[in-house]
């Protein structure tokens, strides 16, 4: 939500009048969903999956908070996002028995007002949020074949289908985790910092695959080399690093690591790639000959991706390398799996999107493997890419 202070409600927040049906037909800019990409068998998963940032946002202590007077906080999004999932379970009912039925209209601003949003207890909306988002992704899970043409009418006219409706349905969810995307990382962030230790302990073994990679490296690189690690968790592939004749510049976004790579005697940085200065204090103005992210920016958001392998090229000389992990799949979910014992958000990539990615970055793709994790047999997209 946007401020227009000429149109602002009491609360300070700007109703939102916007038709936003045009994103049946093209790519949001803002969040980047594109309703063309999901097929009427994921709607219940991507509902489920989505449901989970909001179990996960509500935990944190500023959920309540309004970033600015004219934004909604974590929490009224999270009352707003239940109160879709309600509304649209509703919808595809009434699709589903009746004939081209027309909805009552529903003014979200005003229910905001009417149900004080602001001033409701973040535990119980989450649950009601994961209890309305099951039901409604039952429901589209139950709808038969034959009826994802069904029409049905919104206030205004405009026609839907229960396909259409469900697509339409997943932009706004999709949309407002966007919306909440910094404090979505934040959680993350904090899972880490509540189990560094226990992660660091679990993940001190070297694959035979790291191993290969860092050899690999050092050909290209040559001794010596600069090397900025995004991420560097416990410290293990510094470790392998330096071993191999490699300068690596320990960073992370999360401050129990730092301390942790600290107390071990290392010189390590609390960094955020997505927005902190990756100059090198002890190297200014100096480029890194290279990059190594492994398994850390599979937690950065689909739309912020870009931006983050733009801001490493720029932090890279020409002809620098960039190793890169991902985990391979479609969409984002919430785990606890591991030796983290709280939620942690994951996003997942296909090849070619992120090849698109890369390139656009100012990185000459190299290669991208389709690996298996040898410790969870999950599939990885391993990436191997030039400066530019």
């Amino acid at each position: 939500m946007s401020t227009a202070p000429d149109s602002q409600q009491p609360d300070g927040i700007v109703p939102d009048t916007k038709d936003w049906t045009w994103v049946l037909d093209r790519p949001c800019p803002e969040c980047g969903f594109e309703a063309s990409r999901v097929t009427v068998d994921r709607l219940g998963e991507v509902v489920r999956d989505n449901a989970t940032t909001w179990e996960a946002v509500l935990t944190l202590a500023d959920a309540t908070d309004r970033p600015e007077p004219a934004t909604w906080s974590a929490l009224e999004y999270a009352c707003h996002v239940r109160d879709v999932h309600r509304l649209f379970d509703a919808r595809i009912g009434l699709m589903l028995d009746e004939t081209d039925p027309r909805f009552a209209n529903w003014d979200q601003d005003e229910t905001a007002i009417a149900e004080r949003y602001a001033e409701q207890d973040p535990a119980t909306v989450a649950t009601d949020l994961l209890d309305a988002a099951a039901v409604v992704a039952a429901r589209y899970e139950a709808v038969p074949p034959d009826a994802w043409g069904r029409r049905g009418l919104r206030g205004d006219d405009s026609e839907f289908t229960v396909e259409s409706l469900g697509r339409y349905h997943l932009h706004d969810i999709v949309h407002h985790a966007w919306d909440v995307r910094a404090l979505a990382a934040r959680a993350t962030v904090e899972a880490y910092d509540a189990h560094a230790a226990a992660y660091r302990d679990g993940t001190n073994d070297v694959s035979a695959e790291t191993a290969a990679q860092v050899a690999d490296l050092v050909v290209a690189l040559g001794p010596g080399a600069r090397v900025l690690e995004i991420g560097s968790g416990g410290g293990r592939d510094a470790a392998v690093l330096e071993q191999a004749g490699l300068s690596v510049r320990r960073t992370d976004i999360t401050p129990a690591f730092v301390d942790l790579l600290r107390e071990a005697g290392h010189e390590a940085d609390l960094l955020d790639p997505l927005v902190d200065d990756l100059t090198d204090p002890r190297a200014p103005g100096t480029p890194y000959d290279g990059v190594w992210a492994s398994a850390s920016l599979l937690h950065v958001d689909r739309t912020d991706l870009p931006t983050v392998l733009r801001r490493l090229a720029g932090a890279t000389r020409p002809g620098g390398a960039l190793l890169l992990w991902l985990k391979e799949g479609d969409g984002e979910a919430w785990s606890t799996h591991g030796f983290v014992g709280a939620p942690r958000h994951f996003v997942y990539w296909r090849e070619a999107p992120l090849r698109v990615a890369l390139e656009g970055a100012g990185w000459t793709v190299d290669r991208v493997e389709h690996a298996v994790s040898s410790r969870t047999g999950e599939p990885w997209l391993d990436v191997r890419a030039t400066r530019a």
